[in-house]
């Protein structure tokens, strides 16, 4: 057996991408559960520049940041592909995963911003749809999957879509993912989660918005005071 372990914490979408595609590929590991406020020093010594998680160890050596980890698992354990075979089509699947980055600010922008007036919370809403909707057009299409007909990184990658956004639209009271303004995302976000290997490995969903909600009256919290 390989010595693999994850460092992570319970609540993190970004752990998740990891722990699915660790899952998808069937690779045995061992995860080990972080404190945030009190950092272990395995954390500390694997991830001396960021000092966060998902950390993934192999073999003794550390590898941090969820995407440079989904691409050593992908290029390390080739046997079950999560990208195509088709060098191109690879590249195009590298560009949708970077903009992921894009997708998680502009749909936390919403939840975790302060505004001084609703038209500035208005305004963020639309871009933050915007965004989603060049994602659904330029990046999904007509696509069941982002890669196809079937679950890849760039999938993982946008697993934020799921819960984690459920969550925050719940506690703030806005509807980002409705079906008639991005019905190909929606229908591709209900696949997704009933894809077995993320529907057996999601954080609960009650004790995730209390996490979220804590999340966020610490940012507004840190915002009025700033």
């Amino acid at each position: 057996m390989e010595d693999v372990k994850l460092l992570g914490f319970w609540s993190s979408p970004y752990v998740h991408r990891v722990i699915w595609a660790l899952k998808l590929k069937g690779i045995s590991y061992e995860y080990l559960e972080q404190d945030r406020f009190n950092k272990s020093d395995l954390l500390l010594q694997s991830n001396p520049v960021y000092k966060k998680v998902p950390v993934l160890i192999h073999g003794g050596k550390a590898i941090a940041e969820s995407p440079v980890i989904l691409e050593y698992i992908e290029e390390t354990w080739p046997d079950i592909p999560l990208l195509p075979k088709d060098t191109y089509d690879r590249a195009v699947a590298r560009f949708w995963i970077k903009f992921a980055d894009d997708v998680v600010k502009s749909v936390t922008a919403p939840v975790f911003q302060v505004f001084e007036d609703e038209q500035g919370k208005a305004n963020t809403i639309q871009k933050a749809l915007e965004t989603l909707k060049v994602l659904e057009d330029q990046g999904l299409g007509d696509k069941n999957f982002f890669g196809g007909n079937s679950i890849g990184l760039v999938d993982i990658s946008y697993g934020v879509l799921g819960i984690w956004l459920e969550g925050l639209e719940e506690i703030v009271g806005i509807k980002l993912m409705e079906a008639n303004k991005l019905p190909r995302l929606q229908a591709w976000l209900h696949r997704f989660k009933q894809v077995p290997v993320i529907k057996d490995n999601l954080p609960n969903y009650e004790k995730l918005k209390i996490h979220l909600q804590w999340r966020r009256e610490g940012a507004i919290s840190g915002s009025l005071k700033s």
